[in-house]
């Protein structure tokens, strides 16, 4: 026992280090800080529930709907298209989740069109029926200009993860193979898109995000090869349309496990190098949650790119 508390003393002593001269103060010892929190998708849903100005029904499916959020005034207003995130799949987000994110909006004096569309867990989703349908939605704001005074000259798209991934197809569709089901002539033009956490290029996303985000669901949402169709990402996948011909702002959470910056850095690299003014902006500190979540130095990024392409004087928090 004598033996093993003598070892044990040296131990100690061993691990202390010398003792400093007098007179002297020993270093400090570098302090381990615990990284901040990253929010929750109960942290967003758990606040105060906001609600549309008008919720439209254009057509006749289940999915062929949309939220209009106006701001004040008489207009005309300018309109941020906007497309929910959830990996695709409706039974992990519909259009609601961004209920926050628009009402934040319609406060800076933008009009929201917050769009459906079928998941690929839902009948007649997947490919071309999730791409058809925003598609349409798109184009349905057309048809409620005249209305609310909306301004179609200046129409931003907003996508949040997997709808980052829609809106820049949005952006580009008017470059879609003609013999694709999803193409639509005419489609409403864009003057720019913000890539919120986007899964914009799918071959580039589907190793990167989780699993069941992408991979699992990849050729439900893609398509088959065909005869006419050799290539499925040629009418799916931004990245094989590019370029897009219009701004693009990627925005990433540093700390984002769905859509890490790595996503967002690459987009900007390869729509650069097509030709298109495409920018990345990684937040510190920040996860996929933060993205969509007024009030967040994400968000307030966001908010901002979106005043700038649609020439508004933003104000809000």
């Amino acid at each position: 026992m004598r033996n093993l508390a003598l070892l044990l003393a040296v131990a100690v002593a061993a691990c202390s280090g010398p003792t400093p001269p007098p007179g002297t103060r020993a270093a400090e010892q570098p302090r381990y800080t615990a990284p901040a929190p990253i929010m929750t998708w109960n942290d967003l849903l758990s606040r105060p529930k906001v609600s549309p100005t008008h919720s439209v029904q254009w057509g006749e499916g289940a999915t062929d709907s949309a939220d209009l959020w106006l701001p004040d005034g008489a207009g005309p207003h300018p309109v941020v298209l906007m497309v929910h995130g959830g990996c695709w799949q409706k039974a992990i987000a519909d259009r609601t989740l961004m209920n926050w994110a628009a009402d934040d909006l319609r406060k800076r004096g933008m009009a929201v069109w917050n769009i459906e569309y079928r998941g690929v867990d839902e009948a007649g989703g997947g490919y071309p029926g999730t791409f058809t349908d925003v598609a349409r939605a798109a184009d349905a704001l057309r048809d409620q200009a005249a209305t609310y005074n909306l301004d179609l000259t200046r129409v931003a798209a907003f996508g949040h993860s997997a709808g980052g991934h829609l809106a820049l197809w949005l952006a580009g569709r008017n470059r879609l193979p003609g013999t694709s089901p999803t193409r639509i002539d005419n489609p409403l033009p864009l003057v720019g898109v913000v890539n919120s956490g986007g899964l914009a290029d799918l071959a580039g996303s589907v190793g990167v995000t989780d699993r069941s985000c992408l991979a699992d669901i990849y050729d439900q949402l893609v398509g088959r090869i065909g005869p006419a169709r050799g290539n499925v990402l040629s009418d799916t996948s931004p990245a094989e349309l590019l370029p897009l011909r219009v701004p693009q702002v990627s925005v990433n959470g540093h700390r984002d496990r769905i859509a890490p910056p790595v996503l967002g850095e690459n987009w900007a690299r390869k729509a650069r190098a097509a030709g298109d003014q495409s920018t990345v902006e990684v937040v510190l500190e920040t996860g996929h949650v933060e993205l969509v979540s007024p009030g967040s130095e994400a968000w307030k990024i966001q908010a901002a790119a979106l005043a700038r392409m649609l020439g508004v004087r933003s104000s809000g928090g």
